[in-house]
């Protein structure tokens, strides 16, 4: 009962979070693919229409429109060609090349988040050697994928928004990334899908450490933890378990705010906890596996990448924990005050962002 009139509580003060926690999980929703073939290029950019809608509205100084469906979302980007390629920038030797633009929005569910497909399109320059790409309308890594006549797979990169990448030859065949580049790689990726672009799950660690001041048993839930979301994890990337985002998303977000919640009405670490942190693991397992997914594994490391993905969830995970132990653990964890002034706060603070996160991918 304490806890159905927590959420209730709670669920009032939602909105006001509503701007504060409105993004997160971001990494994984961009990917650009760029195709020379003879004298033509094509640059295609696939990203969440709303929130590049959202971005492009706000630079124009438009009013952002909420939940806008794919006809409205095709009719703004009709307006937004010319705003756009201010921050999308292809080069050939250093030249910037204007290029057609063309758009899609689509929906591959009446439950899932539209996106957007724009197509940048134009002629090679005659006699060009190599090129070079920018895009600055996400904050968030994204893969790059080139293909070129000289390669006979395409190469992968991935790039912070507003990044330049690297040169890319042209007549040159891309030299094949080592085990150690690929472990480096994707060990990155998996560390800033935590830091700093997985808020969610950020939230969901420091609702596990909350609850108790004592290593052992925070230890117990972190292992849980890890091993639930290691099995989902693989099993989704091999395609043993595949669960639809439009499932696994909420069901995310509930698992941060019931953690929360507990925190609130419970005092010490139970029995049930810990399976329920395990279960919980297994959803956040399936949510990693929906980025490394869109993210891509090369072929030829497919192995080295998913375990190095895996290790950098992991030290962001453990990084959260040891930042939050350092800077209020440590030191006031003993205090007589620290659940009245710091666990009960915090922990209703991590519940009101799970439930709107709930109730807004719910609404997707």
């Amino acid at each position: 009962m304490r806890l159905l009139i927590a959420i209730g509580s709670l669920a009032v003060g939602v909105p006001g979070l509503a701007h504060v926690v409105c993004s997160a999980h971001e990494i994984g929703t961009t990917r650009v693919t760029i195709r020379v073939t003879g004298d033509r290029y094509q640059a295609e950019i696939v990203t969440d229409a709303q929130a590049l809608a959202d971005k492009l509205a706000a630079a124009s100084g438009l009013t952002p429109g909420d939940g806008l469906d794919v006809p409205e979302l095709e009719r703004r980007f009709a307006g937004f060609d010319e705003l756009l390629l201010r921050r999308v920038t292809l080069t050939f030797d250093g030249v910037r090349v204007q290029s057609a633009v063309a758009h899609a929005v689509s929906s591959s569910s009446p439950e899932a988040a539209p996106s957007v497909t724009i197509r940048l399109t134009g002629p090679v320059p005659a006699g060009a050697r190599a090129l070079q790409w920018t895009y600055g309308w996400t904050y968030a890594t994204y893969s790059l994928t080139v293909h070129r006549a000289a390669d006979a797979q395409p190469t992968t990169a991935w790039l912070g928004g507003g990044q330049a990448s690297a040169a890319v030859a042209l007549d040159v065949p891309a030299p094949a990334a080592s085990r150690a580049q690929v472990a480096a790689r994707y060990l990155r990726l998996g560390f800033t899908h935590i830091i700093p672009y997985g808020l969610d799950h950020v939230l969901f660690v420091l609702g596990i450490f909350l609850l108790t001041r004592r290593l052992r048993p925070m230890l117990v839930q972190v292992t849980a933890f890890t091993v639930a979301h290691s099995i989902t994890l693989g099993l989704g990337i091999f395609g043993v378990v595949s669960v639809a985002p439009s499932v696994v998303e909420p069901l995310i977000a509930m698992s941060i705010g019931y953690v929360a919640l507990e925190n609130i009405v419970v005092r010490e670490l139970k029995p049930w906890r810990i399976l329920l942190i395990f279960a919980f693991g297994l959803l956040h397992g399936l949510g990693f596996a929906g980025v490394l997914s869109e993210l891509g594994l090369p072929r030829s490391e497919f192995v080295t990448a998913l375990v190095t993905f895996n290790l950098g969830v992991e030290a962001g995970q453990l990084t959260v924990i040891a930042a939050a132990f350092l800077l209020v653990g440590y030191w006031f964890g003993e205090r007589s005050w620290y659940r009245r002034r710091i666990v009960v706060p915090a922990s209703a603070l991590i519940a009101c962002a799970g439930v709107f996160w709930t109730v807004e991918r719910l609404a997707l």
